[in-house]
């Protein structure tokens, strides 16, 4: 892993000057700026039982969604229609290293696109005398919620990239398999025919991969270790596939 940050330190910059990371920060902060001050509107106009940054976070799947796929969905798919990826791997670097170090890349960047939000609470801060609109709980929370979950929504976009040399695919992908994962999950346990008590462990299971329930936990305070083991346990897997992905289709190139 002796390349790793050599690689890590030409995607931050690859991703610096890629147009579609700008599109996606432009989006995220002006979504979440909106997101925002609607909040802020709410409660100027009523009293609501959640505090600002619980509501704040329980936006994350809009962002996540549009994001994840702008960030990722060139990191290896482009490697692979302009041939570079194959050029690349016949330098003292493994597949491993290259995974990982566009992988890494694309978090920090989902990390600090997310750091910048502080920002919005900084504001209330110093314009707010009230103290319940900051609670700690969920702000500390939601942002540690944010560091995890990235780690599983970042890790199924370069899954999705390594998939497809068409970027436009792997967004697509990408945005489906999100979907999937934030929205699919929570409703999978309603449908008809899994209703019946053969299905019990298998709705279990589903409970058990609901990220809005982890959503709320963290938010609560209260740190599962299950729900971190299933997000570090899911990145794992979608990296191990990512590469096991781009070493079968240099086989058959």
């Amino acid at each position: 892993m002796r390349h790793f940050l050599t690689i890590l330190g030409h995607e931050v910059r690859m991703l610096l000057v890629n147009p579609s990371t700008y599109i996606a920060a432009v989006l995220f902060l002006a979504v979440m700026g909106f997101v925002f001050t609607s909040l802020l509107n709410s409660f100027s106009s009523s009293v609501q039982e959640s505090s600002p940054a619980f509501m704040f976070f329980q936006s994350y799947p809009i962002p996540v969604l549009f994001m994840v796929p702008l960030l990722t969905m060139r990191c290896l798919a482009e490697e692979r229609r302009l041939g570079t990826i194959e050029t690349l791997l016949t330098t003292p670097v493994s597949t491993t290293e290259v995974v990982l170090g566009k992988y890494s890349a694309a978090y920090l960047l989902y990390i600090a696109l997310w750091g910048s939000t502080t920002g919005f609470f900084y504001l209330l801060h110093s314009f707010s005398d009230d103290n319940h609109l900051l609670d700690q709980g969920p702000l500390i929370g939601g942002y540690a919620f944010v560091a995890v979950s990235g780690l599983l929504f970042v890790a199924v976009g370069v899954f999705a990239s390594a998939l497809s040399r068409n970027q436009a695919v792997a967004g697509i992908l990408s945005f489906a398999l999100l979907f999937a994962l934030l929205v699919g999950v929570q409703y999978l346990p309603q449908v008809a025919f899994l209703q019946g008590e053969n299905f019990e462990g298998f709705r279990s299971i589903v409970e058990a991969a609901r990220i809005d329930v982890h959503f709320r936990d963290f938010c609560r305070g209260i740190i599962d270790t299950r729900q971190i083991f299933f997000h570090l346990s899911g990145t794992a897997l979608m990296l191990i596939l990512s590469i096991l992905s781009v070493e079968a289709k240099l086989l058959h190139s």
